[in-house]
């Protein structure tokens, strides 16, 4: 079918992606409809039949880690072209089993451990995109530009991105890339929504600066922007695991909110990812789903117009 997604270069990058991206931590998941293989399968075609090409995963997704890499590598066989795959690697808390004496996770050794275990969990022969998955304090940016860079030589990623970088980090890795003559970072993923825009601050003007493409991540606040909770009685997921989201949140703030979704005539799910994508650098909003009606939803905030002062109104309503 004819995609309804506009695509977006990925900063400087030769990646074209889709406006609404697939964010795979659900992939794996206990207790959710993509905890198995056949849902996640069912999720991702639903996903690629919509337009979605841009699907985001990490090498810890999962209830075991790894395993929505797993699973994405099963439901993509014959269909790899049609996607652009970004993974992570190197988080803080640790990577799958057997990675755990590889030292630090930002270092050649960890690196080329994870990007093999990535390629042959994705059962592909190359990532779209490699992230680094935060920082880390422990090795040099410039030693991890270093093996990245021989890493897209060789044909295994064809380029870099990273997450949970402050912009002092940001600017620096740009920098060294720069002064190493290395493949630079061409993706900075960082939490943002309505309700959490910090990056607003100095993160996304450096991301624009640098022409570095902007993927945000958590754009519907655990689900506190999808519309489907009202007040305390609202239910699923953040009800269950993080309840105390729910202490602090202006529910009047979210009733006005409603009333100019109502008034776009579009569900709050959609209008909270075009806001998104209406901002400075922002490439393609990471949206996770665990059903393909979810995934249709996600897909349709494409088509979300802002008329008149809508736009700058609903920013105004979360200053």
């Amino acid at each position: 079918m004819t995609s309804p997604l506009a695509p977006r270069a990925l900063g400087l990058s030769d990646l074209v992606i889709s406006g609404v991206g697939m964010g795979c931590n659900n992939f794996g998941r206990p207790k959710s409809p993509t905890e198995g293989q056949e849902g996640s399968t069912r999720v991702i075609h639903a996903a690629i039949d919509a337009g979605i090409t841009f699907f985001d995963t990490a090498e810890l997704y999962g209830v075991e880690k790894g395993l929505s890499e797993t699973f994405m590598g099963a439901a993509l066989e014959g269909r790899r072209d049609e996607v652009v795959i970004a993974t992570k690697f190197g988080h803080t808390s640790g990577g799958p089993e057997g990675t755990e004496d590889l030292g630090p996770r930002g270092g050649e050794r960890y690196i080329r451990h994870a990007v093999e275990g990535s390629l042959r969990r994705l059962r592909t022969d190359y990532v779209d995109l490699y992230q680094l998955h935060t920082p880390d304090p422990q090795t040099p940016i410039e030693e991890t530009l270093a093996v990245l860079n021989e890493l897209v030589g060789e044909g295994k990623i064809r380029a870099i991105g990273h997450s949970n970088l402050s912009a002092a980090q940001l600017i620096e890795a740009d920098d060294a890339a720069a002064r190493l003559g290395t493949v630079r970072f061409v993706s900075a993923q960082n939490e943002y929504s309505l309700l959490r825009r910090e990056v607003e601050d100095e993160v996304l003007p450096a991301a624009v600066e640098r022409n570095i493409g902007f993927l945000p991540f958590f754009p519907l606040y655990n689900g506190l922007l999808t519309g489907k909770y009202a007040g305390e009685a609202g239910k699923g997921r953040i009800t269950r695991q993080k309840p105390h989201l729910l202490e602090d949140v202006n529910w009047d703030q979210l009733d006005e909110y409603q009333a100019i979704c109502d008034a776009l005539g579009r569900p709050m799910v959609q209008v909270s990812i075009a806001w998104l994508l209406a901002q400075p650098a922002v490439a393609s909003v990471i949206a996770g789903a665990t059903t393909p009606e979810q995934v249709a939803e996600n897909a349709g905030a494409a088509a979300v117009n802002f008329p008149d002062d809508s736009l700058q109104a609903i920013s105004n309503l979360f200053r």
